[in-house]
């Protein structure tokens, strides 16, 4: 039986993505570097994790030398504004199952590979709906060496919780994601947001539009 529903990133609770995008080429602006990553580049790229690797990556295929932390760091900030100043919306699902999971006594994570800056942002963005208290752990890059497709992040909060991998559904919204849940033998829902939709996520164990916490209890 579910003991535990975790989130994987913050674009399974609000679809982000397109947020995001902007956010990189308004960074680039900034930087005067010239670039514009359209959503078909963008979709792409969403198939590794870590936006300062991206930066770099893409620096790095055309021949030029950047300071990927710094650009990433403007990104960041401008994508958090981008937060408080956008109108934000749980996905389809989600707010149910975070009110459920609380009311039925199960316990809830979220399981990032973003900065401990973004998910406060998103949630500060989501309250009151959504709270930092309704969280029994929050996992981002501060807390791992290892950022996802590595486990590291979940086993953690297995750790932090006292939990078994039997005891958790993992949902996950990009390919990463779902084989860093996988690799700590985690039950995992793929949960495609709106630029991930066309990935392959046939290593996750089930693939849905919408979350219902009847489905995802009986998954584990």
């Amino acid at each position: 039986m579910t003991s535990a529903i975790f989130f994987g990133s913050i674009s399974t609770v609000v679809d982000t993505s397109e947020l995001q995008r902007k956010a990189f080429n308004r960074a680039f602006a900034e930087h005067d570097l010239g670039w514009e990553w359209s959503r078909e580049d963008y979709l792409a790229m969403l198939e590794s994790n870590g936006g300062a690797q991206r930066i770099a990556d893409f620096a790095a295929q055309h021949g030029q030398s950047v300071d990927a932390e710094a650009v990433h760091a403007t990104k960041s900030r401008i994508f958090q504004e981008s937060l408080a100043t956008e109108q934000t919306a749980p996905r389809p699902g989600v707010l149910d199952v975070v009110r459920g999971a609380k009311e039925s006594g199960l316990k809830l994570g979220l399981v990032t590979s973003t900065s401990r800056d973004n998910v406060r942002a998103l949630l500060d963005a989501l309250e009151p709906d959504i709270r930092t208290a309704d969280f029994d752990v929050i996992e981002d890059t501060s807390r791992v060496e290892n950022v996802k497709p590595d486990p590291e992040a979940y086993r953690t909060a297995l750790r932090e919780t006292g939990l078994e991998p039997g005891d958790v559904v993992a949902i996950e919204d990009n390919v990463g994601g779902v084989a860093a849940a996988k690799g700590a033998g985690i039950t995992t829902v793929a949960f495609p947001n709106a630029n991930t939709a066309g990935h392959d996520f046939s290593a996750a164990d089930t693939r849905v539009d919408t979350l219902n916490l009847a489905e995802l209890r009986a998954l584990a």
